[in-house]
């Protein structure tokens, strides 16, 4: 049986630098917010020849008052590009403009694959939704842990599992969200509706890799497996970890798999969907093992050193 407690402190250390470099991203680039919550339009057209550079199309566009225009390449000819809110009148004299030649002679002749537009007053709307899902999310689950750990008192009580669990969800989530604020700021990549539900998803499928370890443990304790403070405690939690092993990794993997492929071939609109997937799930199944039940033992063993 392999022993997984021995070197928690490197666990802790490397999450750690993980947590604090993701911090440090959010702090000094923050997250670029798409249209979905700020307002504004996305138009996504793919060029029959070659592309124009992100210059030239800015130049192309110069006589719209467009405000601030995000460019972003999808596959090898196509752009999206993201806008303040526009008419479709104004729509239709951009897609007419770029498909003529542009400033730097590149034919212009595209088609494109969809429009959306968004008010502000929607987008806004959708933002507040969005901070009230995810506060109700995060403590329902919580609440639940804390119920269905109601029977074990000892030597841990139900509401700490909950609270760890909570700090493992703030390490998969936080992880992510650093990356994001990194491909924000280098490749302006924005934070959309269909990256908001990955990261909705990656709360349930972390929580559902904690619950699994914990619940195994929970029966080791409840069947009379040796419940002292220090060593008894521990050499529980490492069985339970040993026993979730095979089917946390058969799990993940098995999800991981599918992700990676549309995350390569998916296309641009389930690109960063499929990442924020990957990213959340693989943080997940190394918190899972490497941290929630660690965190138990050694929150015990510091309670029994302040008494």
């Amino acid at each position: 049986m392999v022993n997984f407690l021995r070197y928690r402190k490197i666990y802790y250390i490397f999450s750690g630098i993980l947590i604090l470099g993701s911090l440090a991203c959010l702090i000094l680039f923050g997250l670029k917010l798409g249209i979905d919550f700020t307002g504004g339009s996305i138009l996504e057209l793919e060029f029959k020849t070659e592309r124009p550079s992100n210059q030239e199309i800015r130049e192309s566009l110069k006589e719209f008052d467009l405000g601030e225009i995000y460019i972003q390449p999808a596959n090898e000819k196509g752009l999206i590009l993201r806008m303040k809110d526009i008419s479709e009148d104004v729509h239709q004299q951009i897609v007419q403009k770029l498909k003529g030649p542009t400033s730097g002679g590149y034919p212009g002749e595209l088609e494109e694959k969809r429009f959306e537009s968004i008010g502000s007053v929607i987008g806004r709307e959708l933002k507040e939704k969005t901070k009230i899902l995810i506060a109700i999310s995060l403590l329902s689950i919580v609440f639940y842990i804390a119920i269905a750990f109601r029977k074990v008192q000892k030597p841990l009580s139900s509401w700490q599992y909950g609270i760890a669990s909570l700090l493992i969800l703030s390490h998969d989530i936080l992880i992510p969200l650093g990356v994001f604020a990194l491909l924000g700021r280098f490749y302006q990549v924005q934070l959309t509706i269909p990256i908001i539900c990955a990261f909705l998803t990656i709360v349930g499928y972390a929580i559902n890799n904690v619950v699994v370890v914990y619940d195994r443990l929970r029966e080791n304790l409840l069947r009379g497996v040796s419940r002292d403070f220090a060593s008894g405690f521990e050499e529980t939690a490492n069985k339970a970890i040993n026993q979730t092993l095979t089917r946390q990794l058969n799990t993940s993997l098995t999800t991981l798999f599918p992700l990676i492929a549309i995350f390569f071939l998916g296309g641009e609109t389930l690109k960063y969907f499929a990442l924020t997937l990957i990213l959340g799930i693989t943080a997940g199944t190394y918190s899972s093992i490497f941290l929630a039940t660690p965190i138990l033992v050694s929150w015990l063993k510091w309670r029994g050193k302040e008494r």
